[in-house]
């Protein structure tokens, strides 16, 4: 019996917000004052001329989401808030005091956890404490993410006034009964609130996350929620697979079976009817999951080629150096990678010792510099060349051979030293970059590691 493309290529494989990914990181050789000296290069090399970006990570969340691989802390006590906040200034000031000139922060995204869970005050007083410290970039780009049950018209309204424009709200999906499944019970009459809520603030770039491949998920329930979300317009949408790691420590998919799972090709069949009707309402395919409106700077920087990809997953704005604040953030200064401790008390010991709080990282080689463009090349024009001698590295021809059958299956295609990704290739995009992954290919995982890759 023939197999599809989907069964064929539904294989583990890693989501490529960095290279090398994390599991493949040199830690043993890896020292805080390298990563330091990274940071402080980076910044010398990029601060007038971009900006920095900073990612911020808010943890707290009163409820647990079973579909949730996000390291968080569950709690519905408030009082928490005014301690982390401390906390990620005391950080932003360490790293601050080791340059020699105010950063400009062109790019600010509050992650989580669930942002919305501070304070509208609370919020302000972490924006001003990061500006006490830094400047804001004449075309910054700031984003927060917002749980639809919680956000507030308050919180909306000041987060506006300190610049921010663009906001994303998780929807997953409107079914009763996989909202249930996930612990996260949402009517659609929140979202539609918080979203008119947003565009009458004036928000330029409103976001919601879909998405598929959940439990008990069918194809009536990504079309009833994919034409709930058409009926708001969102500027761009995030609909992304599932990714079903339930064995990562302190995760919380716990509340379904694995029977309960759409598969493969069913999964896929999922993702292909959602997709069809994005499309024909206006929405346009970005990279890998993600769709816009021809409007938002997502769809722009498709146009002009400069979008981008990082731990925040795609950005319209391109920054060689991206600081992660608080627990569990990831640092990127393009030549190196920095982690923050996982455990919430480790953080704010580490901070009271005046100490930054990275517990593990990576300083990229010459090889990896190369690899990380071309995946970087895959992930947002989906194409890549190496007509451009540093794009070339000597295993090229082996990465080269062992895309043959991708060839042969009409996914890519590989002419006067460039690569090219067809239609039929965007939903392979994980499986063709690595081909490119060096580490990967070097040494396969023993344990599992990754979500599935279709």
């Amino acid at each position: 019996m023939k197999i599809s493309l989907t069964q064929k290529y539904n294989v583990p494989g890693p989501r490529y917000t960095s290279y090398p990914t994390v599991p493949y990181w040199n830690e043993d050789s890896f020292t805080i004052e390298e990563w330091k000296l990274s940071f402080e290069k980076t910044f010398s090399e990029s601060n007038s001329q971009n900006g920095i970006s900073l990612y911020i990570h808010l943890p707290f969340c009163e409820s647990m989401c079973t579909f949730c691989g996000c390291n968080k802390r569950i709690t519905k006590n408030h009082s928490v808030e005014e301690k982390y906040i401390q906390a990620l200034l005391k950080e932003w000031s360490l790293y601050c005091n080791l340059l020699p000139e105010k950063p400009i922060i062109k790019e600010i995204h509050l992650g989580g956890g669930t942002p919305t869970f501070f304070s509208s005050d609370n919020l302000e007083n972490l924006i001003n404490g990061i500006f006490s410290f830094s400047n804001k970039a004449e075309n910054h780009e700031f984003s927060f993410e917002g749980h639809p049950n919680n956000t507030t018209y308050e919180q909306l309204k000041k987060l506006y006034n300190l610049g921010f424009r663009r906001v994303s709200f998780g929807v997953q999906d409107y079914s009763e009964k996989v909202q249930k499944a996930i612990n996260r019970i949402q009517p659609f009459h929140n979202v539609a609130k918080v979203t008119f809520w947003a565009k009458e603030i004036g928000y330029t770039s409103i976001g919601h996350d879909i998405i598929f491949g959940l439990p008990f998920q069918t194809i009536e329930d990504v079309i009833d929620t994919v034409e709930k979300t058409n009926s708001l317009k969102p500027d761009r949408l995030a609909f992304y697979s599932y990714a079903h790691v339930p064995w990562i420590k302190g995760n919380g998919q716990r509340g379904f079976n694995e029977e309960n799972l759409p598969k493969d090709s069913e999964k896929r069949k999922l993702y292909e009817t959602g997709k069809q009707l994005l499309s024909a309402n206006g929405y346009h395919e970005i990279g890998m999951d993600h769709f816009a409106l021809k409007s938002d700077s997502l769809f722009l920087s498709v146009e002009n080629k400069t979008l981008h990809r990082n731990f925040m997953g795609y950005s319209a704005s391109k920054t060689q150096l991206m600081i992660g604040l608080g627990v569990s953030s990831i640092s990127d200064s393009w030549y190196g990678f920095a982690q923050n401790t996982k455990n919430l008390e480790d953080y704010y010991q580490l901070l009271e010792w005046n100490q930054l709080p990275v517990v593990k990282g990576h300083i990229l080689t010459g090889e990896d510099l190369i690899i990380r463009k071309h995946i970087l090349n895959l992930t947002c024009d989906l194409e890549t060349s190496w007509n451009n001698d540093f794009l070339y590295f000597k295993e090229l021809p082996e990465v080269l051979a062992s895309l043959k059958e991708i060839v042969n299956d009409q996914l890519i295609v590989i002419k006067e030293n460039k690569i090219k990704i067809t239609e039929a290739g965007r939903p392979f995009v994980r499986n063709i970059c690595m081909a490119f992954d060096l580490h990967l290919k070097r040494k396969s995982p023993e344990t599992n590691l990754f979500s599935m890759t279709v």
